[in-house]
């Protein structure tokens, strides 16, 4: 069975900020650049390419930034964001980086009228926001610390998230990709990409196809209570124990990062309010406030150890790669040539939406053929 996740480069944190001339050439271009998308293909079409990995790099390459930098997730978002707020394309963005991420709720509410969401769309989308947050916090477990959280939501109520997270230890950015289409379950393969630089050893993964056993395990043990699991994790747990290597057969790191050990500090309170839910899935037992990485990874390793129901310890990031950058890497931004594209899109549009869109189809047609000739 194959999967849906497609691509993936960690990003370094490359210090520096983006430059104001900079930022303002991107966001005239991603106007032209998504204004042209819209008018070819739609809303819809707009939030699947954001969702794809490589589509979202090789744009913030386009648009003059970091190839292998974590700024090329929080900054092409925020151009986005402010380039949907100045044209009519059919998608608006929510949340954004550090406190702005935790607006995202409020936000939505705020488009709620200018998109005509029903009663039961808005609900949704603030749920869908909140649970792939923690879905990448708690489910998948690598060391990255959530941070940046983006909302792109379509007028017909579909949406798609991009958020990243920072292992702050290596100097490492992770960024997650969802698109609502793709997902049937927010905890069984729901991302469009997950993209890094390194693939780690030993990372959590309650997503996975193969953690599907676990997952239910889970559900049952929080059903049994809080008192029993205690008892469990006083089975599992040695006062000598540093990390998971016990069970796991390979060496210890010098390091040892704290997913890889059974958690000392659970939200019972949490347990015992799951309890009372009667829960019948994972998904309704991650939504729950206070069930966060700690409770998550307990009780995977007592559904392993204690009944025989491993979850997925294989990291499932894939690798992507671009290039361009605002800080000469691999060379300085021209701004002439910048200028002059945003100029050639204009001219594009304006004529597509004059009538002109076979000349559009016939770049199309000549960039498919050109990229099928070999290099001489």
């Amino acid at each position: 069975m194959s999967s849906r996740r497609t691509g993936v480069a960690d990003l370094k944190l490359h210090p520096g900020r983006a430059p104001s001339w900079l930022v303002t050439r991107m966001e005239k271009l991603a106007e032209k650049i998504f204004t042209i998308i819209h008018d070819e293909f739609g809303e819809e079409e707009i939030l699947a390419r954001l969702s794809n990995p490589l589509f979202f790099q090789a744009c913030s390459n386009v648009l003059g930034y970091d190839w292998d930098s974590s700024g090329s997730t929080t900054v092409t978002c925020a151009v986005l964001k402010n380039a949907f707020d100045s044209v009519d394309v059919g998608v608006r963005a929510v949340g954004g980086k550090g406190r702005r991420s935790r607006l995202a709720a409020e936000e939505i509410g705020s488009i709620e009228e200018e998109y005509d969401l029903s009663e039961e769309e808005t609900p949704k989308l603030v749920y869908a926001s909140r649970i792939t947050a923690k879905v990448d916090s708690a489910a998948i477990q690598a060391g990255y610390q959530l941070y940046h959280h983006m909302m792109f939501i379509s007028e017909g109520g579909r949406w798609a998230v991009i958020q990243q997270g920072m292992r702050t230890e290596d100097r490492l950015a992770r960024r997650f990709h969802w698109l609502s289409s793709k997902v049937k379950s927010f905890v069984d393969k729901p991302h469009s990409g997950i993209v890094g630089q390194v693939a780690h050893e030993s990372v959590l993964d309650m997503t996975a196809m193969e953690s599907e056993k676990c997952r239910n395990v889970c559900v049952d043990l929080v059903t049994e209570g809080p008192d029993r699991i205690q008892r469990w994790f006083s089975l599992i747990r040695h006062d000598d124990q540093k990390t998971l290597t016990r069970w796991m057969g390979t060496e210890a790191p010098r390091f040892a990062p704290a997913y890889w050990t059974v958690p000392r500090r659970v939200d019972w309170d949490a347990l015992k309010a799951a309890q009372d839910i009667r829960l019948e899935h994972y998904e309704q037992l991650l939504a729950i406030r206070g069930i966060g990485p700690a409770t998550a990874r307990g009780l995977a390793l007592v559904s392993e150890i204690i009944f025989g129901t491993p979850a997925s310890w294989k990291d499932p990031v894939r690798f992507s790669f671009a290039y361009g950058g605002k800080d000469g890497i691999p060379f300085p931004v021209d701004r002439k040539a910048m200028d002059e594209s945003v100029e050639i899109l204009g001219a594009a549009v304006e004529n597509a939406r004059i009538g002109d869109t076979e000349k559009l189809r016939a770049l199309g047609r000549l960039r498919e053929f050109s990229s099928r000739v070999p290099n001489a």
